[in-house]
């Protein structure tokens, strides 16, 4: 199959997929995110070069990641973008995740109320997936799909994807947090209006198809209605670096060029350079 890899953002491959070394060459030439996924897109295995050749965006997030202070104002502002309007530069950490666990449950009881899906608390078991009632199925799936492209993004922009502000502990923490951003949009009215059609609806839907693949054709459509990755793409820009919203560019256009050696006086000297002084041996 020959796919024009220099007008893709992400790729991704499944179990089975057969690509050539001098196919991946092209691909990573032309800036497109190579990401290794399991069956039907639930799993995520591994990733090729970033878009960017530059470090300035990772640097940048270990900075603000490794402050407490700067963490608090990147995680506060993931946060405001969930209450429009309200202010809640001041609350802490423990009050956001009290008042962000609020916003999730009386947005699952609104779309149960909308759909008439039975709902009565997500519980799910990541290692067995049909061990769950249908709308957690459904919300399992979709946010499988949310995960899958957001890690795709991130990996692209040179990003972290251990490095959370809100999640920690886990490889996948910052695309947790960014996912967090777009489940009420996205992931969570798809899940309950499958799921709806499934019971109420077309009966076609529920007959010869699978429950997950139904939920991730109807998140892959969403995704693409809602131009989901160039919003994730000036979300992280405005998370990472609101006051330099130029520095995706820089960091897309610079490449070997921008190589240096960190220098504990001056920051970064120049790479490729023999700095081998004879007077330092006496």
């Amino acid at each position: 199959m020959y796919i024009p890899s220099a007008g893709l953002a992400v790729l991704m491959l499944g179990p089975g997929t057969r690509v050539t070394h001098a196919a991946m060459s092209v691909v990573a030439d032309g800036g497109c995110a190579v990401v290794w996924v399991g069956e039907r897109g639930v799993r995520y295995y591994a990733s090729g070069r970033p878009l960017g050749r530059s470090t300035r965006l990772l640097e940048r997030q270990a900075r603000l990641v490794s402050n407490t202070h700067s963490r608090l104002a990147v995680a506060r502002a993931m946060y405001s973008r969930r209450f429009p309007g309200e202010d809640v530069s001041a609350l802490t950490m423990q009050q956001l995740r009290g008042r962000e666990g609020a916003r999730v449950r009386r947005i699952y009881r609104q779309w149960s109320r909308e759909t008439g899906v039975e709902w009565t608390r997500r519980t799910y078991d990541p290692h067995d997936f049909a061990d769950a009632d249908p709308i957690n199925q459904a919300l399992s799936a979709a946010n499988a799909c949310l995960y899958g492209v957001v890690h795709g993004v991130v990996a692209a922009l040179g990003l972290s994807p251990g490095l959370g502000f809100v999640h920690t502990g886990h490889d996948r923490s910052f695309v947790y947090d960014i996912a967090d951003l777009y489940k009420a949009e996205l992931a969570i009215p798809a899940a309950f209006e499958v799921v709806a059609n499934w019971q109420f609806g077309d009966e076609r839907m529920s007959r010869g198809n699978d429950l997950a693949s139904t939920v991730r054709r109807e998140m892959r459509d969403r995704i693409l209605t809602s131009r989901l990755m160039e919003r994730i793409v000036d979300d992280l820009i405005q998370l990472m670096s609101p006051e330099d919203p130029d520095l995706l560019v820089m960091s897309q256009e610079e490449d070997m060029s921008s190589l240096g050696l960190w220098d504990d006086r001056a920051d970064v000297v120049a790479a490729g350079v023999n700095y081998f002084d004879p007077e330092s041996l006496k």
